[in-house]
């Protein structure tokens, strides 16, 4: 068995701010925002709960690289902290940071506050701390009882309500998996969604099947035929994902293929004759720069 590397360093270095180098500016704006606030005011209440994410010092220069953090990193200066924990990425050319992941999407924000309140931290401080009444800081930290795995990692970066995961947790996992699927395909993570897609869940894949599900606006029989309108759809959706790697790529090599068949000047002087229509179309594919453009959504 092959033995996965490791992306971080798992000892927390603590560094200070004038060896740490932002990969990316922030906006004017930014200090003055509610986010930014909120995350001052949890470290000036609390301290730093997840570290930063930082490159390997320079050879020369000794700086590190910030990966991921710039808002706890900017906080950190506002509040005058000399240096501050970081994780040190082992891999300083190939690690990339995927820009879209949000620390603080909701997912993440539950983790940080389970580790706040591991660390001791009260529900009332921790509440005052993110501006939040203790009822939400409940509902945040009790936002995955009762979702499998399998779909909190399919919704790790996502930002959703937290009626969402109210919703799922109606579910037995494997419809929890199946749901969280169906709002990443369609980028859809509203608990209005959430709500349509346990009205259309079969009683079989439900925890409590006794239970009569209750969807406001609709009567018994228009959730029935939501649950078979539902469930077609999900067929169609798996059978196009096991396919869709093959398509795209049948779809790039006869791509390359027509370019390379207008880039033969007789090729291209027999179609501009013959066959203008056809040569036109065959420019219109070669010149899209991506698939995207040629099908519509």
């Amino acid at each position: 068995m092959t033995k996965l590397t490791e992306a971080f360093d798992r000892d927390i270095l603590h560094i200070t701010l004038d060896r740490l180098l932002p990969s990316r500016l922030l906006g004017k704006d930014v200090p003055r925002s509610r986010k930014f606030e909120q995350i001052r005011v949890s470290m000036q209440e609390i301290g730093l709960i997840e570290p930063l994410s930082v490159t390997q010092p320079d050879a020369r220069s000794g700086l590190c690289a910030v990966l991921d953090g710039h808002l706890r990193l900017a906080a950190a200066r506002a509040l005058g902290w000399p240096k501050v924990a970081c994780l040190l990425s082992r891999d300083d050319e190939g690690y990339t940071y995927n820009k879209r992941v949000n620390r603080l999407a909701t997912v993440q924000e539950h983790f940080m506050i389970l580790r706040a309140l591991e660390r001791g931290v009260s529900e009332e401080r921790l509440a005052r701390a993110l501006d939040l009444d203790i009822d939400t800081i409940r509902r945040k930290r009790d936002l995955l009882a009762g979702i499998c795995p399998e779909a909190v990692e399919l919704l790790k970066e996502a930002h959703f309500h937290q009626d969402v995961t109210r919703h799922l947790r109606k579910m037995k996992p494997a419809r929890q998996v199946e749901c969280a699927e169906l709002m990443l395909s369609v980028n859809n993570f509203s608990a209005t969604y959430a709500e349509a897609l346990l009205a259309a869940t079969p009683a079989a894949h439900l925890v409590d099947p006794a239970q009569p599900k209750k969807v406001r606006g609709l009567s018994m029989d228009q959730i029935t035929r939501m649950e078979q309108e539902m469930s077609l759809v999900q067929s169609r959706f798996k059978a196009i994902e096991q396919t869709y790697n093959r398509n795209v790529m049948q779809l790039v090599l006869a791509r390359g293929y027509v370019a390379k068949l207008l880039g033969n000047d007789a090729v291209a002087r027999w179609l501009g004759r013959h066959q203008p229509e056809v040569r036109d179309e065959f420019r219109a594919i070669v010149s899209a720069a991506t698939l995207d453009e040629e099908t519509p959504r």
